[in-house]
């Protein structure tokens, strides 16, 4: 402590006493006045410093120690920097910082720990973790393992690796919320779920032993859990029970912005295409700030391929290739952004232009050229290429002698008629495994399935080498025997004699089996009939000439009477007369009386009465005022 004497030596005192009731705004003016007496007091610079990290400001604090370097050392104020560095998500800086510390203390350790994590170097965060645990005695021991256990579930979810059990306990939530993310990682969804129960339940319990926490503090403690269980619904296609619990994690409005951007971003892919009104308010919630410091690289990647997945379900190229080109800027290599980018351009029709970058991509990046090359043969199928299609499959180094590749080839090829390219398929991949993998499951069902297409197709001299390759693995196969020996009697019968004297005998081959039984089984197509009794000696009766029935003569059709041999008939006599080329329709005659028909109101029947020329000649009269001289009619209007 800096000497002093009279007010300066109060100060001090003030400062000593603030700091021990946690009232460091009056400590911090309390040492603004004592560097305002002394501006170079390091101790009190020191001070000045903690009371402006307590009070978060981060930014003055960081500025006073750049300020004064010479006489703030980073042996003597280091961590204090580097804290503030972390906290304002400058982390590289706090990394260097860090490293630049010649002494090493727990609380540093601590430090570099969380800096490692936000980095998402996992490996070494989990190495500085064990260390901490294994040479520390304090009572931070349990906040120690939760931080192990969460750089374990960042490992399995975002690595994909299998993390090593510690043997860590299970005794709060949080330690159980993150063994269920683990789980998650690994794909043990139920498991999963049943952890994130557990960890709802001793949630409760913990915040029930506190009678100041209401019933909306708890909830929102459990959001992120709530969150999390919906999670595993979506994965295990419960959409409708997910989509409902996402729901009531948003109608919270939890202050942990990542959380909220975590929670609307899948609520926006179980919409996908449909109801975009909602996902675009949604899209809202991933755009807060803070969120870039809060979410993994990955989790800010998904979302924003979702808000241009977005822009492209509602129409809004321009957006679309914009958010594109921004993630095709942080990401090169990344194949998402192109495959959205070649959906746009197949809405527009593009296609020849959507094939070109498909396949500029894969030759800039071969690393990820095995999915894209599979989205060229899509779209060369949609355009009727087939062996376009077939020729980049063929390509695929990765899934080139994969069972589902080799029957979609044989498939397409067959489809074109093209059976000697099809027969190329399946030898190439026989030879591949009879060097790689002779005699395994899967050679030895290569070349059955090979042997039957060549004998489906009449090549059954070019299946004979593939089913006596079968016949030698198994000797005892009689299907492939029969098989064989019917390829060979075509084309070579003195082979096929041979190998039929390797054919069981009929007494080995008999199974016992009763033939009239199996007839009259339920599943028999043909019964045969059994043969009636003869009831006592009754034979049957020879038959006489009078008893054999006299076949009937065919009568001749009658011919119209109006019939003419010598003149040629109509050859559209069998068409309707409505069809006929010289049909002209019906005459129009004077309309017959009906009942009914006319307009509305008019009278029928009497109609010589109303004739006016089959009346008197009188001359012409002015109608009465309410009498009517014709018919009345009544004009309905469509409301």
């Amino acid at each position: 402590m800096a000497s002093g004497s009279g007010p300066v030596s109060a100060l001090w005192t003030e400062i000593n006493r603030c700091g021990q009731n946690g009232d460091f705004t009056r400590a911090l003016k309390a040492a603004n006045k004592i560097l305002y007496e002394s501006k170079d007091d390091v101790t009190a610079l020191c001070c000045k410093i903690v009371c402006l990290i307590q009070n978060g400001g981060f930014k003055e604090a960081l500025n006073v120690i750049n300020t004064h370097t010479k006489s703030l050392t980073s042996d003597m104020i280091g961590f204090e920097k580097a804290y503030c560095e972390y906290r304002l998500n400058r982390v590289e800086h706090a990394l260097k910082t860090i490293q630049g510390i010649p002494e090493q203390t727990d609380k540093l350790k601590e430090l570099y720990a969380q800096v490692l994590y936000r980095l998402e170097r996992y490996d070494e965060c989990l190495a500085v973790y064990k260390d901490l645990i294994r040479n520390s005695q304090d009572d931070y021991e349990e906040e120690r393992k939760t931080n192990l256990s969460a750089v374990l579930a960042a490992q399995s979810t975002w690595e994909n690796t299998s993390p090593e059990d510690l043997g860590l306990p299970e005794s709060s939530y949080e330690l159980c919320y993150n063994a269920a993310c683990c789980l998650i990682g690994q794909g043990q969804l139920s498991q999963a779920m049943q952890k994130l129960q557990k960890a709802e339940e001793l949630c409760r319990k913990s915040l029930a032993e506190d009678s100041d926490v209401t019933e909306e503090d708890v909830e929102a403690e459990l959001a992120i859990i709530h969150s999390q269980m919906a999670y595993v619904m979506q994965l295990q296609g419960r959409t409708e029970d997910a989509l409902q619990l996402y729901n009531q994690v948003i109608k919270l409005k939890p202050s942990d912005v990542g959380l909220l951007a975590v929670t609307a971003n899948n609520i926006i892919t179980i919409n996908k295409d449909q109801n975009v009104f909602d996902s675009k308010k949604k899209v809202k919630l991933t755009s807060a700030e803070g969120v870039e410091h809060k979410l993994a690289k990955k989790q800010l990647q998904a979302i924003e391929i979702n808000k241009a997945l977005l822009a492209m379900y509602t129409n809004q190229a321009d957006q679309c290739k914009k958010l594109l080109a921004s993630q095709q800027a942080q990401s090169p290599g990344h194949p998402r952004p192109v495959l959205i980018q070649v959906a746009q351009l197949c809405r527009e029709k593009q296609h020849n232009k959507a094939i070109e970058l498909l396949q500029r991509f894969s030759d800039q990046h071969p690393e990820s050229a095995s999915g894209i090359k599979l989205t060229m043969a899509q779209l060369y199928l949609t355009q009727g290429h087939v062996t376009k299609a077939c020729d980049i499959l063929k390509s695929i180094e990765e899934f080139k002698y994969k069972p589902g590749m080799i029957s979609a080839l044989v498939t397409m090829y067959t489809n074109e008629e093209d059976i000697d390219s099809a027969i190329d398929v399946f030898t190439q991949a026989i030879q591949h495994y009879q060097s790689e993998q002779p005699g395994s499951a899967i050679h030895l069902s290569l070349v059955r399935e090979a042997a039957n297409y060549k004998l489906k197709y009449g090549r059954k001299k070019e299946a004979t080498s593939d089913l006596e390759q079968l016949w030698k693995q198994n000797t005892n196969d009689v299907h492939t025997l029969a098989q064989l020996i019917s390829a060979y009697s075509l084309v070579d019968q003195d082979k096929a004699k041979a190998l039929s004297k390797h054919l069981p005998s009929p007494d080995t081959m008999s199974f016992n089996v009763d033939v009239d039984e199996l007839e009259n089984s339920h599943g028999a197509t043909y019964v045969r009939k059994k043969a009636a009794k003869v009831v006592g000696e009754s034979q049957p009766k020879e038959q006489g000439p009078q008893d054999v029935k006299k076949k009937k003569k065919k009568k001749k059709g009658k011919l119209p009477k109006n019939y003419d041999p010598k003149s040629t008939p109509d050859p559209e006599r069998w068409l309707p007369i409505r069809e006929r080329s010289y049909y002209r329709g019906k005459k129009k005659g004077k309309k017959k009386e009906q009942v009914g028909r006319g307009t509305q109101g008019a009278t029928s029947g009497g109609s010589a009465e109303l004739d006016a020329s089959k009346s008197a000649s009188s001359p012409p009269t002015s109608p009465r005022p309410g009498s009517g001289t014709g018919n009345a009619m009544c004009v309905r209007l469509k409301i």
